[in-house]
């Protein structure tokens, strides 16, 4: 199966000193579980090789579970079983440091955002920005010490509805105001349900640019993963630039989450 992850992705050198740009991913697994019913699957253990083959320096996860009693239950009898860790420090590659905050608690467990980081991680902080009392949303905060540079990152899954959305950025600008030196380094991402396209002008007003491809293009569809339409997972920087941009494609992605990953190789703005 990683055979099968690593042939859809531009895997550059593993040993991180040989590089010399930043590589960041993001990616909503869908607290680990797909289907409904009797199709209803377990799919964690994939998006740990999934997440290992990507190579990144960064992984900014959305819907990550840290408990769940049902679906543990559900799936004590499987093959592979429900992790006995949360699900941050289950998919952290060996060598990698786990950051998660809960954003969301419900009847059976509760779910939120975290980081894996290849680098020294610093204190983990949470904000909640949430818009109405049925979405729970809020930002994960976490600085990483990337080869002697901090730079400050930001987990971020928005709501459903664009108006709580536009105001889900103010705040998002208000907490970076707020928590993150104005010349610091910053790398914001995860899944900002922007069906729209309507995000970027109020994120560039905060100082904040999408990454892209070299040739300008932005919209690389993650959603949804069977027949990938829609940008909503994004990754937006502040004092970095993007050289690359790709999405992984192919079965063993579109059987994982209901979302793909986005990955960017970042490098410092000259």
């Amino acid at each position: 199966m990683s055979d099968l992850f690593r042939h859809s992705i531009d895997v550059p050198p593993a040993n991180p000193l040989q590089r010399p740009h930043l590589r960041v991913a993001t990616y909503n697994i869908h607290k680990g579980v797909r289907g409904l019913g009797p199709q209803k699957r377990l799919e964690i253990h994939n998006l740990g090789m999934g997440i290992e083959a990507m190579n990144a320096d960064l992984v900014f996860l959305q819907e990550v579970r840290h408990f769940h009693h049902r679906e543990a239950k559900e799936f004590a009898r499987t093959w592979f079983g429900w992790p006995e860790q949360g699900q941050a420090e289950f998919l952290a590659p060996e060598g990698y440091q786990s950051a998660y905050r809960t954003n969301a608690v419900t009847k059976d467990g509760e779910h939120g955002n975290a980081l894996l980081s290849r680098w020294p991680i610093g204190d983990i902080g949470h904000h909640d920005v949430s818009d109405h009392r049925f979405e729970q949303r809020g930002l994960l905060h976490v600085p990483v010490l990337w080869q002697g540079l901090e730079v400050h990152t930001v987990v971020a899954h928005l709501g459903l509805i664009h108006s709580g959305r536009v105001r889900q950025v103010q705040r998002l600008a208000a907490f970076i105001a707020s928590h993150v030196p104005a010349d610091a380094l910053l790398v914001v991402a995860g899944d900002f349900n922007d069906w729209s396209e309507r995000l970027d002008a109020p994120m560039r007003e905060h100082g904040l640019t999408r990454a892209s491809s070299p040739t300008g293009k932005t919209r690389l569809a993650t959603f949804p993963s069977r027949l990938p339409f829609f940008s909503m997972d994004r990754i937006y920087t502040r004092g970095l630039r993007c050289v690359s941009i790709e999405v992984p494609k192919g079965p063993a992605w579109a059987r994982m989450s209901d979302h793909l990953p986005l990955l960017a190789e970042l490098e410092l703005t000259p």
